[in-house]
């Protein structure tokens, strides 16, 4: 393995590691060691802001695929927090 696909290999799991921790943080996977659904929306957006502080800061050093992964990994958890989001907002409809 060459040193450019072990750090490619390396982002890609960097990547996935905040993913998966801010989809157990906005509640939508078990926490693995607790084996619990937990839900912590301040620790979800920090793991987002982080994933956007990474897009920013290598933005044009990355390849296509990889730039391909960390912005659709965003999307979806920018999504998936502002479903999360509103599921506290009290909702001024009644039902």
């Amino acid at each position: 393995m060459t040193s450019a696909e072990k750090n490619a290999s390396m982002f890609f799991s960097l990547v996935m590691t905040f993913q998966a921790a801010a989809m157990q943080q906005m509640g939508k996977l078990k926490n693995p060691i607790s084996d619990k659904i937990e839900r912590d929306l301040q620790q979800a957006q920090l793991s987002i802001d982080i994933l956007d502080m990474l897009e920013e800061k290598t933005r044009g050093n990355l390849s296509d695929d990889e730039t391909k992964l960390l912005k659709s990994i965003l999307q979806e958890l920018k999504l998936n927090y502002v479903d999360e989001l509103s599921k506290e907002q009290p909702s001024t409809e009644k039902k």
